[in-house]
């Protein structure tokens, strides 16, 4: 059964609300690492990398879905969804070498 557009908007938000609740753990852990607070740091990526599964795991649903066959309306809001997504988890990446680099100073 194809989803309807407000459903996929519905998904789209969700995916936002995840990787952006992401985003500010991932920037939290790199002040906390900056006052070299290791242990905070360690637990707000853990905590970022959860919330970036549960987005992924919205995400892989609408991707399984069409992949079935089914269609679904997709608005700028699950395009914005999948740019918010992939720009956190480049973030994510990023951040992990920095944290890196202050652990080893």
């Amino acid at each position: 059964m194809a989803m309807t557009k407000e459903e996929v908007t519905m998904v789209g938000l969700e995916i936002v609300a995840y990787a952006g609740d992401a985003r500010t753990k991932l920037l939290l852990a790199l002040e906390e690492a900056q006052k070299k607070n290791f242990a905070a740091c360690d637990q707000l990526i853990r905590e970022a990398d959860d919330l970036l599964k549960d987005a992924h795991n919205a995400q892989t649903d609408l991707l399984a879905m069409e992949a079935r066959g089914e269609s679904a309306e997709i608005g700028f809001i699950s395009i914005h969804a999948q740019d918010h997504l992939m720009t956190t988890i480049l973030l994510r990446d990023v951040m992990k070498h920095l944290i890196n680099i202050y652990k080893h100073q």
